[in-house]
């Protein structure tokens, strides 16, 4: 994964219903989480391929699609890597602090960040740690 411009700040059709976390479908590290992800967001947040959903938002670029993962919500605001990432978390969980923290404690979010783009230039090490910690 590479660097490139910041995402879209915004989309003309955001998703309706709910919020849209947009993945690497073709990622087994990806794939892996999003299951477990499915699990924890209930009905509360949905879940999709970039491959099937880029199409649908010109405004994201594919470079940013291949970069990270992009949550489009229902006012269609675009959150992406490791912002997205906690927001998601917050409306699926309910559970607000990490977001509390990269949105307001100074460095947090540049260290998320920095976190988010170490993993996933790793994946398939992080894959495998998934399974071994984790399991399949």
């Amino acid at each position: 994964m590479t660097d490139s411009a910041p995402a879209a700040s915004r989309v003309a059709r955001p998703p309706s219903g709910r919020p849209l976390l947009i993945f690497d479908g073709e990622c087994g590290f990806c794939r892996r989480w999003i299951e477990r992800w499915r699990e924890a967001a209930g009905d509360r947040l949905d879940l999709e391929p970039a491959q099937t959903a880029a199409g649908r938002f010109p405004e994201i670029s594919p470079a940013e699609f291949n970069r990270a993962v992009q949550l489009i919500d229902t006012e269609g605001r675009v959150f992406s890597a490791a912002g997205a990432i906690l927001r998601a978390r917050a409306l699926a969980t309910g559970r607000t602090g990490l977001l509390t923290a990269y949105e307001r404690l100074p460095g947090f979010a540049s260290t998320a960040e920095t976190v988010y783009r170490f993993v996933a230039g790793h994946r398939p090490v992080f894959s495998l740690l998934t399974r071994l910690l984790w399991g399949a």
